[in-house]
């Protein structure tokens, strides 16, 4: 398990705006997360793990998932840079399209469910 670090009152605060901004498929993800869904697993959205904000953590697993939509292909060095920090702590990233999840849900959730051990029906 990752330790446990807390966030600057400045990435708290981004992260409770990006929160307020969630594009449809995350909102559509955070439906699937939310509530122990998975495997009683606590997904926590938007969350701040040093300078960045990722859009999906599951600390007990060390689970970060991305959404990545069409603005992600402009923004390859800093998706790199964001992977190799996480990466570094410790965090398994897995990154999905937003394609992937409004085409596949059930796929993806399936993917995590996987990646974090516990079984998906």
């Amino acid at each position: 398990m990752p330790e446990r670090r807390y966030a600057s009152k400045h990435m708290v605060r981004r992260a409770r705006d990006q929160r307020q901004a969630n594009t449809p498929p995350e909102q559509l993800l955070w439906l699937a997360l939310r509530n122990g869904q998975i495997g009683g697993l606590k997904f926590r959205r938007q969350h701040p793990v040093g300078p960045f904000v990722v859009d999906f953590y599951c600390h007990s697993v060390g689970l970060v998932v991305e959404v990545d939509g069409m603005s992600h292909g402009d923004k390859a060095a800093q998706d790199a840079a964001k992977t190799k920090h996480l990466e570094s702590q410790g965090l398994r990233i897995l990154r999905v399209t937003n394609e992937d999840v409004m085409r596949d849900l059930d796929a993806v959730t399936r993917e995590i469910a996987r990646l974090c051990g516990v079984p998906w029906d």
